[in-house]
């Protein structure tokens, strides 16, 4: 990449930005103990370069029990030992920006782990002391405080509440966790948490990091007297999209700011609203916030212009690029979702055994990777969608350490499908993910047949998912008018997508049954699957000269 600029040099660099998405546990195991580590990512730094990403954001890499997978953080200012050492980090940091590469981090303010030194001050601490006040601790209801203090749910399923044990052994207070036990719910209403949150976001922009992907970012701050949850129309939520929000953003926009290099913040923000998505992306609070409501959308043309159409008009008052994304660590993976009767994606209808086609979702995931990548704004792509990887469905229950499955009594499946390691290389597993003669399985099993899926078999094969990433990403670094940019709809027959990002970029992909016509063009830069006749086939994408 020696086309590219340096860093700290482009001020924008975040509007039209690839980004990949990392789960370092599962992305590559440099020592053979069977789960990825920093020294695994920066081995494969050339192959993000070759690529074409702009920046890496990681998952948590912090010290933790990994009962939520790393998101529950006992430290903000150190690395899991499973994953290697603060200074590894600081060397993975530095070696990707010098292939212009930079590093997003993951920070959770909504919680920390039960093994945080805060919360263990806290549970010694008792009832009524101040260290407790940084969280949530409340009596319970009922005659002996048996019933939790309201009716609040965990995202994880059953009550959002823990109760604790006093000193002599009987029950005590509860703590509020908005996901899992180990998950303690942090009081942003304490100077202690905003101190503290601020610090670490000095503490990782001074190694070097081009910005932080804030979790949960809308339900940091709770409503005080913690009511309980009611449907009655006009009385604010409790605990989501609180006003008292954009203060804290604020102020960490303003340390974002004072760094050179435009170091962003991205906001993971789930909301329906879209003038209240809207609020979080004005110009003095986060800069980017994920697009779910594009992920979640079905592979139906009218779908997804009207999802593209409401994106757009919720970005532009605000003047702030839209972001794009098929895929994460959370969400079935795009060649099974896009294969299904339903290609929509909803935590609630989450289930085992759903039917899937991975021929026809493998194609789909071929256009949809085109169109994602001609959209006006940024891309997140999530590690293994660029080799086509499907949901690992199979994988034996007693495998499973997911808390989403944990903890709905069998029903769920989880999001351990999306996570199992990367296949790298070779015909059997650990498919290169761990070192040759590794006396450690890699931490989720894998599939015994996905030789065919490694990097290095679809690097020699012209007509692989990850040979299509690399000619699109190469195309839309040659391309001016690609990432942030112009976007108009053009005519198009019925189930047709087409716009235009440029005086000469088209782009069209069709979602009807019957192969349709191309638009008028000079030239074709890209399809996603050959062209049958001339004509564009069903769930397929071409990128166009004008």
């Amino acid at each position: 990449m020696a086309d590219t600029p340096q860093p700290e040099a482009d001020e924008n660099w975040w509007r039209g930005a690839v980004i990949y998405q990392v789960y370092p546990r599962s992305f590559a195991d440099s020592n053979g103990d069977g789960t990825g580590d920093l020294a695994g990512v920066r081995s494969r730094l050339p192959y993000l370069a070759e690529l074409g990403v702009n920046a890496l954001w990681f998952c948590p890499w912090y010290p933790s029990p990994m009962a939520d997978g790393g998101y529950d953080v006992a430290d903000y200012r150190d690395v899991e030992p499973v994953f290697g050492t603060l200074a590894e980090a600081e060397k993975l940091i530095s070696e990707a920006l010098a292939l212009g590469i930079r590093t997003i981090i993951d920070i959770v303010p909504n919680h920390i782990s039960a093994a945080h030194p805060w919360f263990r001050e806290a549970l010694a601490a008792g009832p009524g002391s101040p260290a407790r006040e940084r969280f949530w601790f409340r009596p319970g209801r009922g005659e002996h405080g048996e019933l939790p203090p309201n009716n609040w749910p965990s995202q994880f399923g059953g009550p959002a509440w823990t109760r604790t044990t006093d000193p002599d052994g009987t029950p005590g207070d509860w703590f509020l966790n908005l996901f899992d036990s180990e998950q303690p719910d942090l009081n942003w209403n304490h100077p202690d948490v905003r101190a503290e949150h601020e610090d670490i976001l000095r503490f990782w922009f001074d190694r070097g990091a081009g910005g932080v992907r804030i979790d949960s970012a809308a339900m940091v701050m709770k409503d005080p007297a913690l009511p309980d949850l009611t449907d009655e129309p006009g009385v604010p939520h409790p605990y989501i999209d609180r006003d008292e929000l954009h203060e804290v953003y604020r102020g960490w926009r303003a340390i974002a700011d004072s760094y050179p290099g435009a170091r962003i913040l991205v906001g993971e923000v789930w909301l329906p609203d879209a003038e209240r998505f809207a609020r979080y992306l004005r110009p003095d609070e986060m800069h980017t916030a994920f697009n779910f409501d594009f992920l979640a959308c079905p592979w139906e043309a009218d779908r997804l212009r009207t999802s593209i159409d409401v994106t757009l008009a919720a970005h532009a008052p605000v003047s702030a690029p839209a972001t794009w994304v098929l895929c994460n660590h959370d969400v079935t993976r795009t060649v099974t979702r896009y294969g299904r009767a339903d290609t929509g994606f909803d935590f609630a209808t989450k289930a085992f055994g759903i039917p899937t086609d991975l021929e026809l979702g493998t194609r789909r995931a071929r256009a949809a990777a085109l169109l994602t990548l001609a959209l006006p704004g940024s891309v997140y792509l999530y590690q293994g969608e660029e080799l086509g990887l499907p949901e690992v469905e199979d994988i034996p229950l007693d495998k499973l350490q997911d808390p989403m499955y944990l903890r709905s009594g069998d029903t769920n499946p989880g999001r351990d499908g999306c996570r199992v390691p990367l296949p790298w290389s070779g015909e059997a597993p650990p498919f290169g993910f761990s070192p040759a003669g590794a006396a450690a399985e890699p931490w989720l099993p894998q599939p015994a047949d996905w030789a065919a899926r490694t990097a290095e078999a679809q690097a020699a094969d012209p007509d692989s998912m990850l040979t299509l990433y690399r000619a699109a990403l190469r195309l839309r670094r040659a391309e001016p008018g690609l990432g942030d940019g112009t976007f108009a709809w053009l005519e198009s027959a019925p189930g047709v997508l087409t716009f235009r990002r440029s005086p000469d970029f088209v782009f069209t992909l069709n979602l009807a049954e019957e192969p349709a016509e191309l638009p008028p063009h000079t030239q074709i830069l890209l399809t996603s699957a050959p062209l049958t006749a001339g004509r564009l086939p069903a769930d397929t994408a071409a990128w166009l000269r004008g």
